[in-house]
């Protein structure tokens, strides 16, 4: 499953505070910068039934389990490795 931040990063590629957070608790899986060069897509385990937004204040999440695609770029984030782990607490998290 994918966890979607917009805007994410700064012009200088720092993490907005907001995004911090999520990074920090997604853990050691798989992180990539997107498309845009200022969001980040973080793949882990999980599950979702349905997609679900989260826009709070600057905060703009998107998690998707099925029936979604996102355009990867494999660019990956800082030094984060290239596998996937159980990030459901994360997303239990974020789906409140």
């Amino acid at each position: 499953m994918c966890v979607d931040l917009d805007h994410a990063l700064t012009p200088d590629g720092s993490l907005k505070p907001w995004a911090a957070e999520i990074v920090r608790d997604a853990g050691a899986t798989f992180i990539e910068v997107s498309q845009s060069g200022t969001g980040l897509h973080i793949f882990g385990y999980a599950e979702v039934r349905q997609r679900r937004r989260i826009h709070r204040g600057e905060t703009a999440v998107e998690v998707y389990g099925t029936s979604r695609f996102i355009a990867m770029t494999g660019v990956r984030f800082r030094n984060a490795p290239a596998t996937l782990a159980d990030i459901s607490v994360l997303v239990a998290t974020l789906t409140i």
